[in-house]
Parts: structure tokens; C-alpha cells; sequence
């Protein structure tokens, strides 16, 4: 499965009401550590049925951004349950990533 852009007006139904597991990535296009990690983001998405991912660009959905306390970029928040699970800022490698799915 391919990534999904998140927004305000999808989140609640994308989000909060997954059955599965969600991975944020918080990005903008103007970072470089967010075009690090969006190949690794978008391999994961590729690679798992068993999860959502969804990228919040955070200069067109600053509620979000200020909803779940993003101060730097990228940063990768998993969902479980409508709640976060796990949270990690800057650039990670995969195993890494998946590590926090796993938590």
C-alpha cells in the first residue's frame, strides 16, 4: 500500500478510527532529513499491509503539527488505538522505524 496524506478534515476517520496501526511522518519539502527519511517511509508502505502510513506536511496542517507537539521535522508518530504509541524526531533508519512499530 502507498502512502496516504493526512489532514485535519481526514484524520479522525484515517487516524482515530484505524483498525490498524498508523505511522505518521511529520515532513515539510523544504527539509532535508524529511527527504532522507520519506524513500524509507515510503518502502515501509510498500512492504506492510498491516499498517497505515500517512504524511502530515507541516506548513499545510499546522493544527496537527501543534496537536501532537511537533517542534522539529521529521518526526514519525505511531498510533495504536487512536493514541500515540511511539515517538521519534529526526532522521531514522529503517530498523529503527520499524522498531517503533513493534512497540
Amino acid at each position: 500500500m502507498s502512502t496516504v496524506t493526512i489532514t485535519k478534515t481526514n484524520f479522525d476517520e484515517l487516524v482515530l478510527h484505524s483498525s490498524k496501526p498508523v505511522l505518521l511522518d511529520f515532513w515539510a519539502p523544504w527539509c532535508g532529513p524529511c527527504r532522507m527519511v520519506s524513500p524509507i517511509v515510503e518502502e515501509i508502505a510498500a512492504d506492510r499491509e498491516d499498517i497505515l502510513v500517512g504524511k502530515v506536511n507541516v506548513d499545510e496542517q499546522i493544527e496537527l503539527a501543534m496537536q501532537f507537539g511537533v517542534a522539529s521535522i521529521p518526526t514519525l508518530i505511531v498510533m495504536k488505538d487512536g493514541k500515540a504509541s511511539a515517538k521519534a524526531v529526526g532522521y531514522r533508519p529503517k530498523s529503527d522505524i520499524l522498531k517503533l512499530l513493534a512497540e
